[in-house]
């Protein structure tokens, strides 16, 4: 055993390697810019990205309704009927609910 102790102190005496060793352990660990830093910063900037893709895809799709809702009268009271169960005088409303209470749109969807 004392023979492992002197190895492992005659490598340690070897300047590179130990100025090696204490560098990549403060790159990996305490530096400001580390690397589990780096790659944490790296997976917040995919999901950030692709909110951003969703987000944009959402208001593609909100613009495109908005144009319908404008220029078609029809449009319009479909949208009212499904979205705020908006109703005729003389007709019944049935709302759908699935098995969790939660309400669906005409796409099968939640609504919240």
């Amino acid at each position: 055993m004392l023979e492992h102790l002197k190895k492992l102190v005659g490598i340690f005496r070897n300047k590179y390697l130990t100025a090696t060793l204490l560098f990549i352990l403060w790159i990996t660990f305490f530096d400001q810019t580390s690397i589990i830093y780096d790659v944490h910063l790296t997976q917040k900037e995919k999901q950030l990205k692709a909110q951003k893709t969703y987000y944009e895809k959402q208001t593609l799709a909100a613009t495109e309704q908005l144009k319908e809702l404008q220029t078609d009268p029809a449009n319009l009271e479909k949208f009212a009927r499904e979205k705020y169960f908006m109703k005729k005088s003389n007709e019944d409303v049935y709302v759908l609910v699935d098995e969790n209470n939660h309400l669906l749109d005409t796409l099968n969807t939640k609504v919240k």
